[in-house]
């Protein structure tokens, strides 16, 4: 197997993987409410309970609101598809995986942000900007990969 066939075929590991985590992620935000009373069920804490008492609440009076979680959740299906032109072309598409990498960063500023205007406790937000961070991890070693078979193949 050629060097550039081996490093294509770890692109395209290091992308699935990616890919199943987001589709996971986006998944999970369609059953917010039976999740949250899932949890609560399982663990007894304040926060948890809260947010479980204020979805219920939500679905119950305003199930209208919950419909925001389903486009947060269709968001995340959708910016999946567009790794798969990586998948395709990784080196074409490198900036697919530069503007997932920029999206990661947003998402400290966002949750610094918006969460104190929330009212969401600040180790909720750092929960939160874990996900930009642990999800910058695979896309700088996939950016790496790119730029090593771009300079393979040209």
């Amino acid at each position: 197997m050629s060097e550039s066939s081996a490093l294509q075929r770890r692109i395209r590991v290091w992308l699935t993987v990616f890919l199943i985590c987001l589709v996971i992620s986006g998944l999970t935000a369609f059953p917010l409410v039976s999740e949250l009373r899932w949890a609560n069920a399982l663990v007894d804490h304040a926060w948890l309970r809260r947010v479980g008492d204020g979805l219920d609440r939500a679905d119950a009076d305003y199930p209208f609101l919950l419909y925001g979680t389903d486009w947060l959740a269709f968001a995340h299906l959708v910016i999946a598809v567009f790794f798969y032109g990586v998948y395709r072309d990784p080196v074409r598409n490198i900036w697919i995986i530069e503007a997932g990498m920029i999206a990661c960063a947003g998402v400290i500023p966002l949750a610094l942000i918006c969460g104190p205007i929330r009212g969401i406790p600040f180790w909720w937000s750092v929960i939160d900007m874990s996900f930009g961070v642990f999800g910058v991890i695979p896309l700088l070693a996939l950016r790496r990969m790119i730029r090593r078979l771009e300079a393979i193949t040209t």
